[in-house]
């Protein structure tokens, strides 16, 4: 009799954002209060951090852990800020930016229309992660984003 086991599990993607924090078990609340998540399993070490954990966020699962130095395991608070930003689709960006700030977390870009057809806004949470978090507007033909890219930089000298 053939076993046949999935490479991918049900309900996973090929890819899957794994975050590593300080104080894991309050990102998980953060990102429910935040986002609307669910959590799905966590296990705990003996001293009660989170060896791993799993969360859902619409159609998508992302793991997360407490940082562990022993298990090369660091935090964007012990880096210093992190490098990569999560981006995140939603039905109603402003209401998740409402919640999100109202959560605890911080505004690093303001919540606008955006010239490439996405209503979106950036945040960090209070764990040093960053967001993208957009609702999609206008289906924006891709002859047209060079002009409205140039008309923006004009406007939004950095």
């Amino acid at each position: 009799m053939s076993n046949k086991i999935k490479p991918v599990p049900d309900g996973y993607h090929t890819l899957s954002a794994y975050l590593i924090v300080r104080g894991a078990a309050s990102a998980i609340e953060f990102y429910k209060k935040a986002f609307g998540a669910t959590e799905l399993m966590r296990l705990n070490l003996p001293d009660g951090k989170i060896a791993h954990g799993e969360f859902k966020i619409g159609d998508s699962i992302f793991m997360i852990s407490d940082e562990n130095p022993d298990w090369g395991s660091t935090s964007p608070e012990a880096l210093g800020g992190s490098p990569v930003t999560l981006h995140l689709y939603v039905p109603d960006v402003d209401t998740t930016f409402a919640n999100a700030i109202q959560a605890g977390a911080i505004e690093k870009m303001p919540l606008e229309n955006q010239f490439w057809g996405d209503r979106a806004c950036q945040i960090v949470d209070p764990f040093g992660h960053y967001w993208h978090i957009a609702t999609h507007i206008e289906d924006v033909d891709p002859s047209e984003l060079s002009s409205r890219m140039e008309a923006f930089m004009s406007t939004h000298k950095g």
